[in-house]
């Protein structure tokens, strides 16, 4: 089996590309870095030969959602194009928790992602991933000001990066789902409790303060809208068990 990675050098593609490596298969990493562009299509037909699977992990360098918009429309048109001249059978991405129910933000240019995958030909499986523990972090620097940290009142499941990459692995060698799976942290925490944990351990303790009024990439969920159904894969890591070897 030829699987074949789209952004294989990012945070959960250079991980995907180990666990796929773990089942066996061959693995062809697509990046920029490698002369491929899934945004132009540069070098993607030559990259996508004999390939029996596409796996895309690609993601936007904005949150914001013109930009995200931009980037899903065009990359993953591209990017199922190329699979589909190059007889792929099974075309993998990885979306976020919430997309379906958030129509806003990052979470629409994800939704319109997921629906270009479903108006395709090629047979698909979606991947979608509650919030990475280092997306937390990121969040909870950019919303500081001072010595207060903005965040949204809302409830997560934070996940692995590791176990995330472990599934859509696993979901990429197997028979396409023609659906959704969800993968969350075995954990369920509130937003603030999790901003003000991973702070204090960085030597800085703010005033964190929940705010109906802070987006979450783009989005103003409610408290629960990011949780994912009772049937999602639950990863190993917890958050403080991440925090501990950070």
């Amino acid at each position: 089996m030829r699987v074949v990675v789209a952004g294989a050098t990012g945070l959960i593609g250079s991980r995907t590309v180990a666990r796929l490596r773990d089942h066996g298969v061959e693995v062809v990493g697509l990046s920029r870095g490698a002369g491929v562009d899934a945004t132009t299509g540069k070098g993607l037909d030559e990259a996508m030969r004999g390939a029996d699977v596409v796996v895309d992990v690609t993601d936007t360098p904005s949150r914001e959602e013109p930009e995200s918009l931009e980037f899903f429309g065009t990359a993953t048109h591209n990017l199922l194009e190329a699979a589909a001249r190059a007889g792929a059978g099974h075309h993998v991405i990885l979306s976020v928790v919430g997309a379906e129910r958030l129509r806003t933000g990052y979470f629409r240019a994800k939704a319109l992602q997921e629906e270009q995958v479903r108006r395709s030909p090629l047979p698909y499986s979606i991947v979608r991933a509650t919030p990475f523990f280092e997306s937390v972090e990121y969040m909870s620097r950019a919303a500081t000001c001072g010595d207060v940290v903005h965040v949204a009142p809302v409830l997560i499941r934070p996940v692995s990066t590791d176990d995330v990459a472990a599934t859509v692995a696993h979901v990429a060698v197997g028979v396409p789902l023609f659906g959704v799976l969800e993968v969350a942290g075995p954990e369920e925490h509130r937003f603030d409790d999790l901003a003000a944990k991973l702070l204090a351990a960085r030597g800085y303790l703010p005033e964190v303060v929940c705010d109906a009024r802070t987006p979450f990439f783009g989005a103003m969920p409610g408290q629960r809208v990011l949780l994912p159904g009772a049937d999602a894969h639950l990863g190993h890591e917890t958050f403080s068990e991440w925090l501990a070897r950070r």
